[in-house]
């Protein structure tokens, strides 16, 4: 039984060597926390708006061979691809959207890094 708390308690501690990031400076050079807290959050911002970009598919224009399909919505099917019209700035652009048939399926990825 004791060597059951002495596992249990050793695996306890052995995990929060694992939390996170250490920083060691001198305690002479000036630090403050919150600059670094706001540079952290401005820094992961900036990476979910790049992730972000990076999964939506934005189209100016369809290519050849797409149908327009009514419902569920107005999309179009292109190739085993959805669209959905969205109208900025008064130009048409086409944002790929999930297979609206399949009810959640994600949206044009299944074919990432097949030719479009």
């Amino acid at each position: 039984m004791r060597i059951k708390k002495l596992l249990v308690l050793t695996m306890l501690l052995s995990v929060g060597a694992f939390a996170g990031q250490v920083v060691v400076r001198k305690s002479d050079e000036a630090f403050d926390a919150f600059a670094v807290r706001d540079q952290l959050a401005r820094e992961h911002q900036w990476q979910e708006a790049i992730r972000a970009q990076q999964q939506l598919d934005i189209l100016q224009s369809l290519p050849l061979g797409c149908v327009l399909v009514p419902q569920p919505y107005r999309y179009f099917s292109c190739n085993g691809l959805f669209y959905r019209p969205y109208l900025w700035q008064g130009r048409e652009l086409y944002i790929s959207v999930p297979n609206p048939k399949a009810g959640g399926q994600p949206a044009n990825q299944s074919l990432e890094g097949k030719e479009r």
